[in-house]
């Protein structure tokens, strides 16, 4: 949640929300959990009561339609991340404050040089009862690397020397890295990073993970119905059986929950949550300030290719305007910056104002002042049209003329990645570090702005060898400084992640933004 109090650790600019970290390099040290289970802090619905056992809970979610896979190194949707948790676990996964904490791992420790980690694993078990191994580990990684095919997570296992690596024995694995990686464990607990059977290969048929649902069936762009894993490590779910509901139109999803067609349905509109919020009919979970949105130039093409046109674009965004007028007010303005109130968040820089005069100014030095331009677009994420409208019409005051383009919802991700100039984006939660990792070095593969320097690679890499955490942060500020004078996101500003659920449903999260452990995780929900 963006708008609460930071902790602040000695520089000015480390921001870790509830996360108190050893001076120095103590923070990298030996990190080990023995249970991450029980009810999540915070997440009960209304009525109270203690958690309730049986029942079917069906959650309706956007979905990609019939070429929807189970494959958990594939999924690039909401709906498959929450699919792939059910199914499968990773070796670590994000808590409510962006820190990663173990989940298959119980422990991970590095040696001085920050080149090598040593993970132990837990005793779990796959759904056939095979445990859960380091060959197996290995196995998952090596295939999310595999050059020949285009996993989501690929980019974020990119330090691993994957052929370096080894089992030191069935549940402990070396990882060896091409350089320091001083948040390795941001690695383990990226999305995607999941851990199947060594040989897996019929996701769509048979699935097997050690996650906290077993597979009944699965439809593409309909249905998937999974049941109880009561051997599951983290403890039994509370449900019989969860089903997992396709419905793409924010309007479908809301009528299906008001007419008790299903019990959760996932990324209502301000708009829909104002409504129905003091109804009571249904109960509103608003996870603050969880969601960036933004504009994405793209750097390495006219017309932003030139800084001057990228500067002069950030002065003509009215934040406030878009923020209002997408998202209904619900959230709080951008600054040009992903991860405000996550750890390393350059929170000293200064709020950008609309300065129409500036942009004009910055146009005209470029060769540019009748400068015309295509916004793609898609209704695939709530405000996004709307957005685009608005903007489209800040732009118009300084002489730029952008004709708005809608996408497709079920290919809109991949389409804008390399294709047109300037796009619609989003994002949900994950660490700066990892922002940077996969989406602003020369070789990330989900860089929507092709942000590509070498020295600002150079920078990244250099906070990956700072065992300190105040000596990293002042890196990550250069780097920041570095994205907000000239880089190719416009971050207009931060939006509430709403859910909307049954109000016979209770221990439904209200701290964990998208992307984190605890947002859709539906084994520790209930049935009243």
């Amino acid at each position: 949640m963006h708008d609460d109090p930071a902790h602040r650790l000695g520089h000015p600019d480390l921001r870790r929300r509830g996360f108190l970290a050893a001076s120095g390099a103590a923070s990298l040290g030996a990190l080990a959990l023995t249970g991450c289970g029980g009810s999540p802090s915070g997440s009960d619905g209304p009525g109270g009561g203690p958690p309730r056992r049986g029942g079917r809970l069906r959650a309706a979610f956007a979905g990609g339609g019939a070429s929807e896979s189970l494959d958990p190194h594939l999924g690039s949707l909401f709906a498959d991340a929450a699919r792939a948790k059910a199914l499968y676990d990773k070796l670590a996964d994000y808590d409510a404050d962006l820190v990663a904490r173990p989940r298959l791992a119980s422990a991970w420790e590095p040696n001085a040089g920050l080149d090598r980690w040593k993970v132990t694993l837990r005793d779990a078990a796959f759904h056939d009862g095979k445990p859960v191994t380091a060959d197996d580990v290995l196995f998952s990684y090596r295939r999310i690397a595999d050059p020949e095919k285009t996993f989501r997570a690929k980019a974020s296992l990119e330090p691993i020397d994957l052929k370096a690596s080894r089992a030191l024995d069935r549940r402990t694995v070396e990882f060896v890295l091409k350089r320091p990686t001083a948040e390795f464990p941001n690695v383990l607990a990226a999305f995607g990073a999941y851990i199947v059977p060594e040989g897996a290969g019929d996701f769509d048929g048979k699935p097997v993970g050690s996650g906290p649902f077993r597979l009944v069936s699965f439809s593409p762009g309909r249905s998937t119905v999974l049941r109880r894993n009561d051997d599951y490590w983290d403890g039994s779910p509370y449900l019989d059986q969860l089903e997992f509901i396709v419905a793409n139109d924010e309007s479908a999803r809301v009528n299906s929950l008001l007419g008790g067609q299903v019990e959760y349905a996932h990324e209502l509109s301000p708009t829909t949550a104002r409504a129905h919020e003091k109804a009571g009919q249904i109960e509103i979970v608003r996870l603050p300030g969880s969601a960036m949105q933004a504009f994405a130039m793209k750097t390495d093409r006219p017309p932003f290719d030139d800084k001057r046109v990228r500067e002069a674009f950030f002065l003509i965004a009215d934040r406030k305007e878009l923020l209002n007028g997408a998202l209904s007010g619900a959230g709080e303005i951008g600054n040009d910056l992903f991860g405000k109130g996550y750890a390393y968040y350059a929170d000293g820089l200064p709020q950008r104002e609309q300065d129409l005069g500036r942009a004009r100014k910055l146009l005209k030095q470029a060769g540019a002042e009748d400068l015309r331009v295509t916004l793609d677009t898609s209704a695939v994420a709530a405000g996004f049209t709307e957005a685009a409208g608005i903007f489209r019409d800040q732009a118009a005051k300084a002489g730029v003329t952008i004709t708005v383009r809608n996408g497709s919802k079920e290919s809109y991700w991949n389409d804008i990645l390399d294709s047109g100039t300037l796009c619609s984006y989003r994002s949900g939660a994950m660490p700066i570090e990892s922002h940077f990792s996969q989406r602003l070095l020369t070789g990330s593969t989900t860089n929507a702005t092709k942000w590509q320097h070498k020295d600002f690679d150079a920078l990244y890499q250099q906070a990956q060898s700072t065992r300190d955490d105040r000596d990293r942060a002042a890196v990550y500020e250069r780097m920041q400084r570095r994205l907000y004078a000239e880089g190719g996101f416009l971050v207009w500003g931060f939006a509430d992640w709403i859910i909307g659920t049954a109000r016979t449903v209770g221990g439904v999260d209200r701290r964990a933004p998208a992307n984190t452990l605890d947002w859709a995780r539906f084994d520790k929900v209930w049935l009243r």
